[in-house]
């Protein structure tokens, strides 16, 4: 990378730094039940509400027991179940549309990340009624309040029930992009074990991957503080403790509490500290061949901790302590242990480590988009450019 552009990153970095504690993070209040809810809204003076879901989720039948729930409550519940994997604008206008018409004046998110970055997106579009999803892209676009926004994780890895972020894809220019906005941090987070039973392992097995990304990344950047790095190191511990007991007996409520716990600190370490090049090149994927956000950090991470080098192996030795391996004689062995248990991981998970499909004239386009979303704002432990990245591309292709 040009010199000049190195320096004017980590200036950028620098300043965030610097400025993060005058900000105005917040963290949700946590509720441990649905059942919480009726009162809760109640005490909002909401009588309506949008509810933003999946199709698969709801013909499931895992909301039935939330829209029962509210019903019982004499609480409308207006259902948008169009979220697509990777939420796109389109769902945002649909959702937005069924909002309005049902005379909503708050928003239940319910469902992974992505039904939670619908919902973002949602509230901050009924706040600015005159921009466009796109016109919101990017970094402190939104600012004023949204409604009343609860999030209800189904999934224990995105993390969005405490993050600022909402990715949303442009299916037209196949881009993937985020909006960060502190105003659109969830005002509730729902951790309830039980709506996670019925994941299915695989899922179980890449969110679970993601909020194990999101840690690592968290912990490894250059903006961390000691409470995101004591936050991204107990995370680390619980997902290698508890992210094979859920994927093999998803019934193992312990361990999908343990998991959704994970998840949640991991969100609020990353949300401060950020994250780094294996998001960003996972966010490229997922805009030109919707490929799911957890799949695509669990194959790309060992990867990218690889390329990054010396820089990093005191700190993945660390995490490798956190994670229970066995102690090493150096940080460097320290460091190759770690990312060893990652692609152990991923194999007992049955995580691949190539993806199929990769098509070698998309790569410096998605790179070039990886590239313009994590610089400068990701303080990653060493810059690169788009060129660069193009190696990590490769290095998962089929």
């Amino acid at each position: 990378m040009n010199p000049l552009i190195k320096f004017c990153c980590r200036a950028y970095q620098l300043a965030f730094r610097l400025a993060m504690p005058l900000l105005p993070y917040r963290e949700p209040e946590r509720l441990e039940s649905i059942r919480a809810l009726p009162p809760l809204l109640e005490g909002l003076g909401l009588d309506a509400v949008l509810l933003v879901t999946d199709r698969p989720l709801r013909e499931a039948g895992v909301t039935g027991p939330l829209e029962e729930l509210l019903k019982r409550s004499g609480i409308r519940c207006a259902v948008y179940d169009g979220t697509r994997a990777n939420p796109t604008v389109q769902n945002v206008e649909e959702a937005r549309e069924r909002y309005l018409a049902e005379g909503c004046g708050g928003i239940i998110a319910f469902g992974g990340g992505s039904s939670m970055d619908c919902a973002k997106a949602v509230g901050a579009r009924i706040v600015y009624p005159r921009r466009s999803v796109n016109e919101m892209r990017g970094l402190l676009r939104v600012l004023r309040r949204l409604p009343p926004l609860i999030a209800i994780p189904t999934t224990a890895g995105t993390g969005s029930e405490v993050t600022v972020t909402a990715v949303i894809t442009d299916s037209l220019r196949k881009h993937k992009y985020t909006m960060n906005n502190f105003t659109m941090i969830p005002h509730y987070a729902v951790l309830d074990p039980a709506v996670t039973r019925t994941l299915p392992p695989p899922l179980t097995a890449t969110t679970g991957m993601d909020a194990l990304t999101h840690a690592v990344e968290a912990y490894i950047g250059g903006s961390t503080t000691r409470e995101t790095r004591r936050l991204a190191l107990q995370a680390v511990r619980l997902v290698f403790e508890n992210i094979e007991a859920a994927y093999q007996n998803g019934e193992d409520l312990e361990a999908r509490k343990n998991m959704l716990h994970a998840a949640h600190i991991a969100g609020i370490a990353f949300s401060k500290s950020y994250v780094g090049y294996v998001h960003a090149v996972a966010h490229s994927l997922g805009g030109q061949y919707n490929t799911p956000h957890g799949l695509a950090n669990a194959a790309l991470l060992p990867a990218v901790l690889e390329a990054y080098g010396p820089c990093v192996r005191r700190k993945l030795w660390e995490l490798g302590q956190s994670a229970g391996l066995p102690a090493a004689d150096s940080e460097e062995t320290g460091a190759a242990a770690f990312i060893s248990a990652i692609r152990q991981l991923n194999r007992r998970l049955g995580i691949p480590e190539r993806l199929p499909g990769i098509r070698r004239e998309d790569i410096p386009v998605m790179a070039a988009h990886a590239a313009r979303e994590a610089n400068p704002l990701y303080p990653v432990p060493r810059l690169m450019s788009a060129a660069e990245l193009e190696q990590f591309y490769d290095a998962i292709s089929e």
